[in-house]
């Protein structure tokens, strides 16, 4: 019987870590910004069936890029979490900090562990406040590990190009136009430098919006609402992220984050079926709507 080679942990770490970052690096890049008026996620994704951004709960909305299958079921995961959370103690109890804690601590148990395979997924998971001050911003990366972000971040294969492009571009008390056009340019950069155009029917976008009256405030943006915003000048945009716009999609809480059915970003594949909005019709013990 042949003795197996030694791998010292810090060389298996470091094997892990690479084959994730691989994976990751497979799939589309994502952006996620702060405006005026909220938090705008926005994509390259042909796809308009499925999806890369999605709804947690009330304020929390959720994006990913890397392997879909894996982020999928970290997603639902959040869903449950949050639902039970809301509907056990009070819906202001469930927050993006304790819904990154859960993630962390689920990511982290997996790339540590020797019996599975590291997951190819990086996550953010945002929360609007009811000032820009209160939003908040966390990154995931594949090892668990929990980045406190402001402004802008980017995930996915481009990530560190695309968040160099915006750090120095991105200002506070954005509209949602220039928000969303200075995450198109970024996006539309490729690694030697030039720019490519990515027309509007490829993109997805959603927005976290804290004027919205409702109590939560995830919608995506589409059609027409969305051709108007790219084509804005940036003084103007604010107002036509206003509810009821033409265009505008009614918030799906659940819906699937997207990509292929191969497991990476590639905008087909799989159906995002059995994505169903959990929050729907409940009540809590003292009442409130859930």
């Amino acid at each position: 019987m042949s003795t197996p080679f030694y791998v010292s942990p810090q060389q298996a770490m470091a094997d892990r870590a690479e084959y994730a970052r691989k994976g990751i690096a497979r799939g589309r890049s994502l952006v996620v910004l702060q405006y005026a008026d909220g938090i705008v996620f926005v994509g390259e994704n042909p796809s308009r069936a499925l999806h890369k951004f999605s709804e947690i709960y009330d304020r929390i909305g959720f994006a990913a890029a890397g392997k879909y299958n894996e982020y999928e079921n970290l997603r639902i995961g959040g869903v449950r979490y949050a639902d039970l959370r809301g509907y056990t103690y009070d819906r202001d109890d469930v927050t993006a900090r304790g819904l990154a804690n859960v993630y962390a601590q689920t990511l982290g148990t997996i790339f540590s562990s020797n019996a599975e395979k590291p997951y190819e997924v990086e996550l953010v998971v945002a929360e609007v406040g009811a000032t820009p001050d209160g939003d908040q911003i966390y990154r995931l990366p594949h090892d668990g590990s929990i980045v406190d972000e402001h402004g802008s971040v980017a995930v996915g294969g481009n990530a560190e190009q695309i968040s160099t492009y915006l750090d120095q571009r991105h200002r506070d008390g954005m509209t949602l136009a220039e928000a969303l056009k200075l995450a198109v340019q970024s996006l539309s950069r490729d690694t030697n430098g030039s720019e490519r155009e990515i027309p509007a029917e490829r993109l997805e976008v959603a927005v976290l919006d804290r004027t919205r009256p409702q109590q939560r405030k995830f919608k995506r943006i589409v059609g027409r609402q969305l051709e108007r915003l790219l084509g804005e000048d940036g003084d103007a945009g604010a107002s036509d992220a206003e509810e009821g716009a033409d265009g505008a999609e009614p918030d799906a809480g659940s819906d699937a984050a997207t990509d292929s059915a191969s497991g990476s970003d590639s905008g087909s594949g799989a159906s995002g079926k059995g994505d169903k909005d959990d929050k729907g019709g409940k009540t809590d013990k003292g009442g409130k709507e859930k």
